[in-house]
């Protein structure tokens, strides 16, 4: 079975009325699937893998508990009226209201400290993903409301970090990795997504023996350091790419589909963009790991685990 919107995933169920509370409980998690009701007892889902899965599952939890159920995959030629299912999982309102929230955190953002708007910002990025873990069918609003957020995470940029680049327009040039060991590198202290993801890419694939100087100001870049995400450095954001992309590019590890993945997941978190799944599990670790570390060395050995971890999965996929 692969990934279909022209079939379908049909679960039927019935279990006794004295079944409240289980019956309560099996219709929350097929919500959390964005399962729609047909009529009661009858629940739809576009067909995938995943959700055939996840269905069976509560399809054999019903059957353990005494109920019955019967889990039916249909292409759209066995059904009637196919052209109104996916105004069933319509995801407009949960948009929307994602929407008036980014306005109302972009008017309070001035007035707030630094960890709380980082705070509220992150609760919303976690709630664009959880509806996009549910919008089979996405669209205009969407999209719109990646662009939302983008432009809330460049708030909180212009607001508390000052320092953070803009892209540049010029030609990646394509360096020898051999050139560029045992050298100083540099960037922006109380690392964050772009700057931790660099130093771990540097360290991991491009200078082994790498050390590194986290600056209080761009300005305290020493001549012979190799500077990395900040206005001026060596490696910055040029054009779309973010440091870490032009970092893969620079050194000829775009070949790598594992480390583009992570360039995927870096820049959407990083300036907005094409959502990621990973992504609202990997800002909430390193935003605790951030909270626990006493300093950006400890930080980068933390968050480097996190990093291999995530690298050997996507190998792996």
């Amino acid at each position: 079975m692969v990934d279909d919107d022209r079939r379908w995933l049909i679960l039927v169920m019935s279990l006794s009325g004295r079944a409240g509370s289980t019956r309560m409980r099996i219709w929350r998690a097929l919500r959390s699937l964005g399962a729609a009701v047909l009529r009661d007892g009858v629940y739809l889902l576009p067909a995938s893998p995943g959700r055939y899965q996840a269905l069976q599952h509560q399809a054999d939890a019903i059957q353990a508990l005494g109920g019955k159920s019967l889990l039916l995959e249909v292409g759209e030629t066995n059904m009637e009226s196919t052209e109104v299912l996916p105004a069933l999982f319509d995801r407009g309102s949960d948009y929307q209201e994602l929407l008036e929230a980014v306005a109302h955190w972009q008017t309070e953002c001035p007035s707030l400290e630094e960890r709380e708007a980082q705070r509220r910002l992150l609760q919303l990025q976690r709630r664009f993903q959880a509806i996009v873990e549910l919008d089979f069918f996405p669209g205009a609003a969407r999209e719109q409301s990646a662009v939302a957020l983008a432009e809330a995470e460049a708030a909180f940029n212009r607001r508390f970090v000052p320092d953070e680049p803009q892209a540049t327009r010029a030609a990646i040039p394509r360096l020898d990795r051999e050139a560029f060991r045992g050298r100083l590198w540099a960037t922006r202290h109380h690392l964050w997504v772009d700057r931790v993801a660099s130093a771990w890419l540097i360290q991991r694939f491009i200078d082994p023996e790498a050390r590194f100087l986290w600056l209080a100001s761009p300005g305290d870049c020493p001549p012979e350091a190799l500077g990395f995400d900040f206005d001026g450095a060596a490696f910055t954001h040029v054009d779309d790419k973010v440091t870490f992309e032009v970092l893969l590019a620079s050194f000829t590890l775009d070949g790598d589909t594992a480390l583009v993945r992570l360039g995927e997941l870096v820049h959407y978190l990083d300036v907005g963009g094409a959502p990621v799944p990973e992504a609202a599990g990997l800002q909430l670790m390193l935003s605790g790991a951030r909270e626990r570390c006493p300093d950006d060395d400890t930080l980068l050995a933390h968050a480097g685990a996190l990093l291999d971890d995530l690298y050997q999965a996507y190998r792996q996929c």
